[in-house]
């Protein structure tokens, strides 16, 4: 058998090109509303945590960067005013990054375009039934090579601090 043609390096190639495929077509949608793609990225995942908000460790978790990259992110959104950040009231070494209205219209902005985009060159192409398959699969390869990406995710849910702070059974 030849390795190099491997099944499995062409999986790895097809998922690279497709990632570097769709990220140059909403390029252009991310210029447009003056943010980069981890701009893009660290808004939408506070804007669609509860409470519009993760704590700074948790929004590094879930973007990949690392702690210092994610304050030299969050430190420029804040200049621009679409982040803020608040304190823990439980932990005094613990913040959060919150979106902020001007955050959430600057998202609001490039949104339309970025889910046609989306629809056009990625969601659009496959079958409903396909599409379920598909995204169940990526969640399956996530959680095995990114467990915690969705860090914060279920912690700032109203009824999740009411558990936290009832006796336990």
């Amino acid at each position: 058998m030849n390795h190099f043609d491997d099944s499995r390096l062409t999986a790895m190639g097809l998922l690279a090109e497709v990632y570097t495929g769709i990220s140059a077509k909403t390029h252009e949608s991310f210029v447009a509303a003056k943010l980069s793609e981890i701009d893009f990225e660290t808004l939408i995942r506070l804007a669609r945590s509860p409470q519009r908000r993760l704590r700074m460790s948790d929004l590094a978790a879930q973007t990949g960067l690392s702690t210092s990259g994610t304050t030299r992110v969050v430190d420029r959104l804040e200049r621009e005013g679409l982040v803020t950040r608040q304190a823990c009231s439980s932990d005094r070494r613990a913040s959060y990054a919150a979106i902020t209205e001007a955050g959430a219209d600057r998202l609001g902005g490039v949104l339309p375009q970025h889910l046609i985009d989306i629809d056009t060159w990625f969601t659009g192409l496959l079958p409903p039934t396909e599409l379920d398959t598909f995204l169940d699969t990526l969640r399956t390869i996530r959680d095995a090579v990114r467990p915690c990406a969705t860090a914060g995710a279920e912690d700032l849910r109203p009824e999740a601090e009411e558990t936290a702070l009832s006796p336990s059974e």
